[in-house]
């Protein structure tokens, strides 16, 4: 039998002691854990980038934002180490090191001179906070510090103190002390703004900048400026040119931009800690700033409205609901982007973009600006004056009413409200009314974001896109052809600017509703379009307003303070020409409405009327022998011979004296088909064109 020796005895009963410590202390551990559950932050509403629009405090009162060591200035976190705990990448989370030194300057000195609290110790006594300072709370963050390290890495801790961490008053965290002392976010700091901000934690609220400036936070600054020179982490001349540096005197306002689509996204999802729109925050200050400017100098009751959207991806760039949310004379709580009022002529441009597909009139057609009856109904001239015979570039520009009303007895109102109703849009009308002649002139409801939505179409070559302030899928849909889109783009960019605004190299159309309420503007480059609302949210009348004068001024301003480059309008697509009059058609020299002929004397045939191919016909073409296709054969009845056919626009070569014609397509899809007679009645269908590989 084997007998231990002394040594080997106590050696051995050590070993079993010191295990049974180890246990018991991890038992202990387990049993009481540090409370280490992430804590309470801010809810956050970000912008495209992340830059915060808005945010609400903690239940508890405090700013406190959730940060990551990327989103932070390396240089801090460095000056911050040096600073603090300089071996903190080494230590379990106490440094004897430091405890002793410690020690000794007390005994020393007879007072604190330097703590020897490390950070992990400083987030022990953050996450528990108590007010004592004694020797046993010191022991217990030692013992916390112990635990949090066997928990987290070291960049969580980093972190979680960046989180915790005092900065004076209602601050906590470096995210809340950078937007609060310096509004900026704490990606990129001077280096006297990051020594200060090293230095406020340990004496928060004696060293508040806005209180104490001189006295103590230049002092506790300038401290650690110089112990940075003492480490070698900073040259003498740049810790000069910091303590040249003022401290800032006050707080900053945390900000509360896009109020109401904060306001919006809080409410339908009020679980969420934070909340990202498409929106940019420097577009979106800068048209905040020119609605608080032109309603500052419109009048206190006025209110405007804006939305600029990326035509190609519908995304919601900015949008400003009023010129004030806590504005109560103006209702600034009213978002005014989504309030449905009569949008004036800005729907005109439609009205002709179909005009053009059917191929009734070009942009030097010459169209009759005079007092007229539709039926009863007589629209009138915003001037009340009239210009007698106009080109249709010029009666768009001009904005005049009786030829848009014109042309839209020719297309249909019900056409056209189809139209925008494809493109996700539905007119507001009275109950059981169907659309009418009015349209042209503003009698149906809009809001500002539908109309930014039809406009989109404009932008994009006539694909319009649903319009939105969160990420997701967007509906698309075709609101005209690309050859009418491009011609009444092309006619909107030659509307001069108002006075006062240079031009931007973008097209643009404004509208007034009826009794001075609303004023508009809406305008397009390649890319982005802007739609402004000018009115009093009650929609009482303004004398004066008008979308020229009161609109157009904002959206020429709001699109120079955006801070977007200009994109070029897009080229002329295949075909969409401008062509000067004597060059024009005979019958598209002047519009006369298909009601005109009927009651011209002498006429007395029937207007023409499109047998085959039939409306919304698919027609499908058979190949010959070789490449070319056989003909489509197309037959009318009525009319005035001869006969004028247009394709898409564009004449189909001679004249035609039969009412069967040939017509050779020039590939598979959509076509508009017109005829044209001898008294200038038209008709027009649109037909699907499908063909086969041609027979070898």
């Amino acid at each position: 039998m084997m007998r231990w020796k002394g040594p080997a005895l106590a050696l051995s009963m050590t070993a079993v002691l010191g295990t049974a410590a180890m246990a018991g202390l991890d038992a202990l551990d387990r049993a009481y854990p540090p409370p280490l559950e992430p804590p309470a932050t801010s809810t956050e509403v970000v912008d495209r980038d992340g830059a915060l629009l808005r945010a609400l405090a903690t239940p508890q009162g405090a700013w406190r934002f959730r940060i990551t060591l990327d989103e932070v200035d390396p240089h801090f976190v460095d000056m911050l180490i040096a600073y603090e705990d300089r071996r903190f990448r080494r230590h379990v989370g106490i440094d004897p090191a430091a405890l002793a030194r410690a020690a000794t300057q007390f005994i020393t000195n007879g007072r604190i001179v330097s703590g020897g609290s490390t950070i992990t110790m400083q987030l022990a006594r953050l996450i528990e906070p108590r007010k004592e300072r004694s020797l046993t709370a010191k022991l217990r963050q030692m013992v916390r510090a112990l635990q949090i390290e066997r928990r987290l890495s070291k960049d969580d801790i980093l972190e979680r103190y960046l989180t915790l961490a005092p900065y004076g008053g209602n601050l906590e965290g470096i995210r809340a002390a950078t937007l609060a002392w310096f509004g900026k976010e704490p990606k990129r700091l001077g280096v006297g703004e990051a020594a200060l901000l090293v230095s406020l934690p340990q004496l928060p609220e004696r060293r508040r900048p806005d209180r104490h400036p001189q006295a103590a936070a230049e002092a506790a600054r300038d401290r650690v400026l110089a112990r940075m020179i003492t480490a070698d982490k900073l040259e003498q001349r740049e810790a000069e040119r910091a303590r040249d540096a003022s401290v800032p005197a006050r707080r900053h306002d945390m900000p509360f931009l896009a109020a109401h689509a904060a306001e919006r996204a809080l409410a339908e999802n009020p679980g969420l800690p934070r909340h990202q729109l498409t929106i940019s925050r420097r577009v979106q200050e800068g048209l905040e700033a020119v609605a608080r400017e032109t309603a500052a100098r419109l009048g206190s009751r006025l209110s405007v409205a804006m939305v600029m959207a990326d035509a190609q991806t519908g995304d919601i760039l900015a949008e400003v609901g009023s010129a004030g949310f806590f504005d109560g004379a103006r209702a600034g709580w009213v978002d005014m982007t989504r309030a449905v009022r009569s949008p004036g002529s800005t729907l005109k441009p439609f009205i002709y973009g179909l005009a053009f597909e059917e191929g009734l009139v070009a942009q030097e057609t010459i169209i009759e600006d005079r007092p007229s009856n539709f039926g009863g109904y007589l629209p009138r001239n915003f001037d009340l004056e009239y210009q007698g015979d106009v080109s249709v570039r010029t009666a768009l520009q001009m904005s005049l009413n009786v030829p848009a009303v014109r042309l839209l007895d020719a297309v249909g109102p019900t056409r056209l409200a189809a139209r925008f109703r494809r493109a996700g849009v539905t007119l507001a009308l009275p109950r059981d009314e169907a659309p009418g002649l009015a349209i042209a002139l503003g009698g149906a409801g809009l809001t500002l974001r539908d109309l930014v939505r039809l406009y989109t179409g404009l932008a994009n070559r006539g694909e319009t896109v649903a319009i939105a302030n969160v990420a997701g899928e967007r509906e698309t849909a075709a609101i005209l052809d690309r050859r009418a889109t491009w011609q009444v783009a092309d006619m909107l960019s030659g509307i001069a600017p108002p006075e006062g605004a240079g031009a931007r190299g973008i097209a643009y159309k404004t509208g007034t509703s009826y009794g001075y309420r609303d004023a508009w503007s809406v305008g397009f480059d390649g890319r982005h379009v802007l739609g402004v609302w000018v009115g009093r949210p009650d929609g009482a009348a303004v004398p004066g307003l008008s979308g020229y004068a009161s609109a157009a001024p904002v959206l020429f301003k709001a699109f120079e303070r955006s801070g977007l480059p200009v994109t070029p309008l897009p080229r002329a697509p295949a075909g969409a020409l401008r062509t000067a009059r004597a060059d024009l058609p005979m019958m598209q020299r002047r519009f006369s409405a298909p009601g005109d002929a009927l009651r011209q004397p002498g006429v007395a045939e029937p207007a023409p009327q499109i047998v085959f191919p039939p409306q919304g016909a698919r027609v499908e073409l058979a190949s010959g022998a070789g490449s070319a296709a056989i003909p489509l054969v197309l037959k009318l009845q009525g009319g005035r011979a001869p006969f004028r056919w247009l394709a898409n626009g564009r004449p189909v070569e001679g004249l035609w004296r039969r009412r069967t014609a040939n017509w050779q397509p020039d590939g598979a899809g959509f076509s508009t088909l017109t005829v044209i007679d001898a008294a200038g009645r038209t008709a027009s269908v649109k037909v699907f064109i499908e063909q086969d590989a041609p027979t070898p």
